[in-house]
């Protein structure tokens, strides 16, 4: 089953949602290989050519844009959550490698004064950034979550565990690009994260209307 988003020329080209059973004649969705991001997510291509379906098919709370936007807020927000999981597992894995990495007079480089630098700032962007989208959850319970909340808390979030994830590459050294190491695997999921469910840019504009009243798009 897929979900289309589509205008419809009758409605004054209003965006509606459609559900398309994916063994219509016509559809067809082909596979995207070769990614070095998101590998273990199936993308795919998809094509409509002539594809009848039934009235029943049309979602019938869909209306405008503000549909499909409604969906990307709840994406948004698990996606905030799920940036902050992975600059943990970064920060974790830096930290426990220099704790056991040792170098010259036999001294873990956690003793570095710069190893230490990088690690403070992890713990803290991650602490905020733990309180920043628990706050964006309690406001979502209640009711009151505007959607720039939610932009602010997926921008903020993926480019603090980029940064975490960049900071444990340097602190691994050569063995932060092994697969031995989840480093690399985080770094290249998140440069994806950042442009999807909207760009890095695109919330900066949000939240840049919010905060103005007017809009830049």
């Amino acid at each position: 089953m897929a979900v289309i988003w589509a205008k419809v020329e009758d409605e004054g080209d209003k965006i509606r949602g459609f559900l398309v059973e994916t063994d219509r004649p016509g559809f067809k969705a082909d596979d995207i290989h070769g990614k070095w991001s998101l590998r273990a997510s199936v993308t795919s291509g998809l094509s409509l050519q002539d594809v009848r379906i039934p009235e029943s098919n049309l979602l019938p709370g869909s209306n405008g844009l503000k549909s499909p936007l409604m969906c990307l807020n709840q994406a948004r927000y698990g996606i905030a959550w799920g940036a902050v999981g992975a600059a943990m597992a970064c920060y974790d894995c830096a930290l426990q490698y220099a704790l056991l990495r040792k170098q010259f007079r036999d001294q873990p480089i956690a003793s570095h004064q710069l190893v230490q630098e990088k690690l403070a700032w992890m713990i803290g962007e991650i602490t905020k950034a733990q309180l920043l989208v628990l706050q964006v959850g309690r406001l979502k319970d209640a009711g009151k979550v505007q959607h720039q909340h939610i932009s602010m808390a997926k921008r903020n979030n993926v480019w603090m565990a980029l940064e975490c994830a960049r900071l444990s590459r340097d602190i691994l050294g050569a063995n932060g690009v092994a697969d031995d190491y989840p480093i690399m695997r985080h770094l290249m999921n998140l440069e994806s994260v950042k442009t999807y469910e909207g760009t890095h840019d695109i919330h900066t504009l949000i939240i840049g209307a919010s905060v103005t009243g007017i809009e830049a798009f």
